[in-house]
């Protein structure tokens, strides 16, 4: 009789630890949700823009950004400058204020990503902030390539003595 006691017991307390753990865990996914949006759909959601925690993504209008300290406001574009759409594209007026200042790579023509929550004033009130780098990581036109591997700097071949079992 006691060893199914004591079984009864142990077995009490792990449903409420892990029935308290399962609550907690179900309680703080719903309060910490936060939808990824376009701007256009933003546009669309009516009045449950106005009550969710949001992702809005875009990318930054050049020449918008007006930053104070760590605080910065700036507009969303739905297309990038230099895309034939960004002139019909939709924006969206950004605040941020935040502890911490916007990152390095939050310029114009940025993809950004503004955590936060829509206001009835139209605009997005962020919390946070995130940026894709603007480059494309292609050599602009005029600027010279890298030079094949195969091949030695003018300095290099000067010093170098002549192998003969190179070709040289």
């Amino acid at each position: 009789m006691k060893k199914s006691s004591n079984s009864v017991r142990i077995g009490i307390a792990i449903a409420v630890i892990v029935g308290t753990i399962g609550w907690l865990a179900f309680s703080g996914y719903g309060s910490s949700k936060s939808y990824y949006v376009t701007i256009a759909e933003l546009g669309g959601m009516g009045d449950k823009a106005y009550k969710a925690n949001l992702r809005v993504e875009g990318f930054v209008k050049p020449g918008s950004i007006e930053q104070s300290g760590t605080n910065v406001s700036f507009v969303l574009n739905e297309f990038e400058s230099h895309s034939p759409k960004a002139g019909t594209g939709r924006t969206l007026r950004v605040t941020y204020k935040g502890s911490e200042p916007p990152p390095d790579t939050f310029k114009d023509d940025a993809q950004a990503l503004a955590l936060g929550t829509y206001g009835r004033d139209g605009v997005f009130h962020a919390t946070g902030l995130q940026a894709k780098c603007a480059s494309k990581y292609a050599p602009g036109q005029g600027q010279p390539t890298a030079a094949p591997a195969n091949t030695r700097p003018a300095s290099a071949s000067a010093a170098a003595p002549a192998n003969p079992a190179v070709g040289n």
